[in-house]
């Protein structure tokens, strides 16, 4: 995939990812949830934005038990935007996380319904945040569930003022 990155509004792009994902969500009776601001413009890729947020979004619907619940919040700092996506699910014991993120490890859990995948959309999101130099990390408890965080460093745009 190409790298084209731009200038987008990604609170309008959250919300855009979000609605797709509802109809499965519904489907478990799982509520999501966003804590964004009003608006939120990054330089970046949408395409790759849009595939990091479906992944982390489908899998934070495949492995939240019914009746749910999943958090989706942006917020910036200084130097870079910050996104999770935090869910009530199984999560995910400690020595299994380096595992999501290496191509030579083979980690793939059913869902809590039995859902399957390929164990390769984390790794894309890796190489997709890692194009915009950002980074990504999880943070999760079995029984507790999984937050997924990613950055992507705030870039002074010409024109528009500083960041």
């Amino acid at each position: 995939m190409e790298f084209n990155p731009e200038t987008i509004e990604i609170v309008s792009l959250i919300k855009e990812v979000t609605e797709l994902a509802n109809d499965s969500a519904r489907q478990k009776s799982i509520t999501i949830l966003t804590e964004l601001p009003q608006i939120l413009h990054v330089f970046a890729d949408k395409d790759m934005i849009s595939t990091i947020l479906r992944n982390l979004i489908s899998n934070a619907v495949k492995f939240t038990n019914l009746g749910g619940k999943i958090i989706i919040s942006a917020k910036q700092n200084r130097t870079e935007l910050i996104v999770s996506v935090c869910d009530n699910g199984v999560g995910i014991r400690q020595d299994d996380i380096e595992k999501l993120w290496r191509i030579d490890e083979s980690h793939t859990t059913k869902g809590t319904e039995k859902e399957t995948g390929t164990g390769l959309g984390l790794l894309l999101c890796k190489e997709f945040v890692l194009k915009h130099e950002g980074r990504i990390w999880v943070v999760g408890e079995p029984g507790k569930g999984s937050t997924f965080y990613f950055t992507i460093p705030k870039i002074l745009i010409l024109g528009v003022g500083k960041n």
